[in-house]
């Protein structure tokens, strides 16, 4: 499997963002892996082509609700 550079870079920089931002809150690397890997199935499906009757959206948008709920559970582990 090829990777162009722009994508091996957007990937790069979304998993050292997410390692930030769970270091930033107290160590969290089983939640910060988890956000890279549904930032990393976002990526895909949005390369993916739309006819799929409706369901790839909603997958994208249910990532993005995953993201919110694990990026809020390392928040709460931290105290915020």
């Amino acid at each position: 499997m090829r990777t162009s550079l722009p994508r091996s870079l957007v990937l790069g920089g979304a998993i050292a963002t997410s390692l930030c931002v769970g270091y930033a809150l107290g160590a969290q690397p089983h939640m910060d892996e988890a956000i890279a890997i549904l930032q990393s199935a976002r990526v895909e499906l949005g390369k993916a082509e739309p006819n799929k009757g409706g369901h790839r959206e909603k997958a994208i948008g249910l990532i993005d609700q995953a993201i919110g709920e694990v990026r809020a559970g390392i928040a709460f582990a931290a105290g915020r």
